[in-house]
């Protein structure tokens, strides 16, 4: 059994030159007296089981949860560095500039990885198999294709710093990945442990960041493991929660809190700044869904009373602005299954209307946005 307070985070060896850190082994029971994390975690749950309520209260959520989605891949990457904002992000490759695209393609590859991740959930427990396959498809066919997509590391890696010799922290070498690893998945998969799953996720996080198994995109796969595991526990109902804006804001606080685990085995300051995170991440996710609602409901209202006989294929063409915003003509005839000209008789209404917006500001190939919707994401 493991105490908070007491809690030895692991110790370092010996390397060509450098010393790496390895973790001491999680997969026990863990204990802890302290009343503030007991009062943290009371109000995080009560903040995840009002976002549940609200998510089962709103009719076809699958078609938000795409927007979600794609806001968490635009910022899980960018703590990594890529500059694609969440507009560029829902548009399609061509409109994106050349010099921007491989950024365009991770933020697209890391949409898929999760989406994959949550229907794999269906048949796979959180396993290094999950893990891995994510990461192979995070890292298909981008600047990290060559690091190794799919599988654990088979060499050093370190973070922060230009090379091992400045580096602010070198995990353990990659001999001891499989085992740590192994200990990470049994105490994800552990029934046997009493532990609250908030308090479950949080320790494996940091575990897994400390392990860093892949040479890139450690990161984005450790922050996604959060709510995965989640999902999975039965946490969450539906894949609304993502806490990369919330360590994003500022960054180095989260990086901070991670490090002060293994300098100084306060793993207790890291569970209470990552509760605070849960508690603030699903207040903002209820705000988000209950705008999303009022725009909904005022849209249908708009529309309903002004388009009379186009009323039913506008509707239609709302709802599927609400998966990605954006749209051209030969969409909008595509979804209502109208022609050319009665689509653009349609979106010259919504645009009017203030429910599109054009963005190319061409006479031909113009290519339009829910703007007022998008916005709600920001």
């Amino acid at each position: 059994m493991i105490s908070l307070e007491t809690f030895n985070a692991g110790h370092y060896e010996d390397g060509y030159g450098y010393k790496y850190f390895v973790p001491n082994y999680i997969n026990q029971d863990w204990t802890w007296n302290n009343s503030t994390i007991n009062h943290l975690l009371e109000k995080a749950a009560l903040k995840l089981g009002e976002l549940n309520s609200f998510s089962k209260l709103v009719p076809n959520i699958d078609l938000f949860i795409q927007l979600h989605v794609t806001k968490e891949a635009v910022v899980s990457s960018r703590i990594e560095g890529t500059q694609t904002r969440m507009d560029e992000a829902l548009l399609p490759e061509a409109e994106i500039k050349f010099e921007r695209r491989d950024d365009w393609k991770e933020v697209q590859n890391y949409i898929k990885a999760i989406n994959e991740a949550i229907k794999s959930l269906e048949t796979l427990p959180i396993s290094s198999r999950l893990i891995r396959n994510t990461h192979k498809l995070l890292l298909d066919s981008v600047r990290g294709e060559h690091k190794l997509p799919g599988e654990f590391r088979t060499s050093q890696n370190w973070i922060g710093g230009k090379s091992l010799a400045d580096a602010k922290f070198i995990p353990p070498t990659h001999q001891l990945i499989g085992e740590l690893m192994g200990d990470l998945e049994k105490f994800l998969n552990n029934n046997q442990i009493h532990l609250p799953s908030l308090l479950k996720i949080a320790i494996a996080h940091y575990q897994f960041e400390t392990i860093h198994p892949f040479l890139d995109g450690n990161g984005r796969i450790g922050r996604l493991l959060i709510t995965l595991f989640l999902v999975k526990e039965k946490v969450l109902d539906m894949p609304l929660l993502y806490l990369s804006t919330f360590f994003e804001n500022p960054k180095d606080l989260y990086y901070d809190n991670l490090s002060s685990i293994r300098t100084k085995n306060d793993m207790t300051q890291w569970i209470k700044y990552f509760l605070v995170g849960i508690e603030q991440t699903a207040t903002k996710a209820v705000e988000t869904l209950s705008s999303i609602l009022r725009f909904k409901s005022d849209a249908e209202d708009l529309i309903r009373f002004s388009y009379r006989s186009r009323s039913t294929n506008a509707i239609r063409l709302l709802h599927r602005l609400m998966k990605n915003p954006y749209i051209t003509i030969d969409d909008a005839a595509a979804i209502c299954d109208i022609t050319y000209n009665s689509a653009n008789t349609l979106v010259k209404m919504m645009t009017k209307d203030n429910l599109l917006l054009e963005v190319t500001g061409q006479s031909r190939n113009r290519l339009y946005v829910c703007k007022s919707y998008l916005s709600l994401f920001d």
